[in-house]
């Protein structure tokens, strides 16, 4: 079917050979969990993920898709699934917007003076433990979490590998953590 090269199109209305039928129950069953935990996390529904797993190897299916590996497959309904989710969930978000403004419900959140002094000694900590990690693991936390670059982009800014990055990352994270955790309880 979809792993297949195409042959010359066919009547839409035969039914598939029972090797399709295998051959997509077989990608539905191990990509199927991968696509549901992506749709979970992004839509924050289990209902949703269902209806928008279901919905991509519908898709799949109904358009018989060529491509030329079951790798190729998977990536292209994890694409379809991610994109399907991130809709859902900026709907949702729009559809809470609306009903809030509907009803006239105030989530604005007032600080209070109590509020903006701690914000304030938060920010000034993790400032500090900043500057107590060395530069190489300092600049890429920077770079990550303030500059919104991902992995790659950082990389290239580096000069460094990917994965170099990654670790790197990590490693600043803890040691940001560590240090904030000796701020607190020195305090």
């Amino acid at each position: 079917m979809f792993l297949r090269k195409k042959e010359a199109r066919r009547d839409e209305r035969l039914p598939q050979p029972a090797a399709a039928r295998t051959e997509f129950r077989a990608m539905y069953e191990t990509v199927f969990p991968i696509l549901f935990r992506v749709a979970y996390r992004i839509a924050n529904s289990e209902e949703a993920a269902e209806d928008l797993c279901q919905e991509a190897f519908s898709r799949l299916y109904e358009k018989n898709m060529v491509f030329p590996n079951p790798e190729e497959a998977k990536y292209w309904l994890i694409r379809v699934v991610k994109n399907a989710s991130l809709n859902y969930a900026k709907r949702k978000d729009r559809e809470r917007k609306a009903y809030q403004k509907a009803f006239r419900e105030d989530t604005r959140s007032v600080d209070t003076e109590e509020h903006l002094f701690i914000k304030q000694q938060t920010q000034k900590e993790i400032r500090e433990a900043l500057e107590k990690l060395p530069e190489n693991l300092r600049v890429v936390l920077i770079l990550k979490e303030y500059g919104d670059l991902n992995y790659k982009e950082i990389g290239r800014a580096l000069g460094i590998s990917e994965g170099n990055v990654k670790v790197r990352v990590f490693r600043a994270r803890e040691r940001l953590a560590g240090l904030l955790a000796l701020a607190k309880d020195g305090s």
